[in-house]
């Protein structure tokens, strides 16, 4: 991701990359982003921290990374694009309680095509919640291999999207042995993992008769990096608060 946002980065004219930071274990610092990249030297180093003058940051790290670039961006006064999933309670709360002296764009998918996707699970949600032979709702994602959690942060999101709109409050992840007939307020979760798949997301709707399923695919990590770029632009025009995706989309 790291490489996707820098690249599509600088071919975008609105933006000026004035650091890109990496973990003190990085086998690239010191390394010039332009060379990183195969492209022209920019005078950029990826380093561990920067003293530049950042408008606004962005974040595709890990738990650990996530909890000291919120923490950068707090004291330093810089608007933040949080994309890092599989965040610790603690940021979360960090994020939620602090988000008023920065403005902040936190969701686990930075795709805007997955986020108005969850735009019409939510409008299938609501229009389904009372049908007469009730909603069996299962949420299936799958992953590359290297993938840490599971399920997808962006999948957990599906699934509060639907408990929001459908009440059914019981997440189950994954069903083995005789467990006899499926409960009817619970969503399920299924999770693959497999090759170097960057992330497919189906929601099934099923009834009796007839079934609804909404399939979101990414083909690369491209827009998940242009979705964060589209949260940063945002930024720019915003007062300290909390957004989502859809705020960038006017959703």
């Amino acid at each position: 991701m790291g490489r996707r946002l820098l690249a599509l980065g600088m071919q975008d004219s609105d933006f000026s990359m004035v650091a890109a930071l990496e973990s003190s274990q990085s086998n690239h610092l010191g390394e010039d982003v332009g060379r990183f990249l195969g492209q022209q030297e920019n005078g950029v180093l990826i380093s561990t921290e920067t003293e530049e003058l950042i408008d606004v940051m962005i974040d595709f790290s890990n738990p650990q990374g996530a909890d000291e670039i919120l923490d950068y961006c707090l004291s330093h006064q810089v608007a933040l694009v949080m994309a890092t999933t599989g965040l610790e309670k603690r940021t979360i709360s960090k994020l939620k309680s602090e988000s008023h002296l920065i403005p902040i764009v936190w969701a686990p998918n930075m795709s805007l095509a997955v986020n108005l996707t969850m735009k019409l699970t939510e409008m299938a949600a609501k229009t389904l919640k009372d049908h007469s032979s009730g909603v069996d709702v299962e949420i299936i994602e799958r992953h590359h291999r290297y993938k840490a959690d599971s399920p997808s942060g962006t999948a957990l999101k599906f699934g509060q999207v639907v408990a929001a709109a459908m009440a059914q409050n019981e997440h189950r992840h994954g069903r083995e042995g005789l467990l006899g007939e499926r409960p009817r307020g619970e969503i399920g979760y299924h999770a693959v993992r497999a090759g170097d798949d960057p992330g497919q997301h189906t929601i099934l709707f099923g009834m009796l008769g007839e079934t609804i399923e909404l399939r979101v695919a990414a083909t690369n990590r491209d827009c998940y990096a242009a979705g964060a770029l589209e949260a940063a632009k945002f930024l720019q025009h915003q007062g300290p608060g909390l957004y989502s995706m859809y705020d960038v989309l006017g959703l």
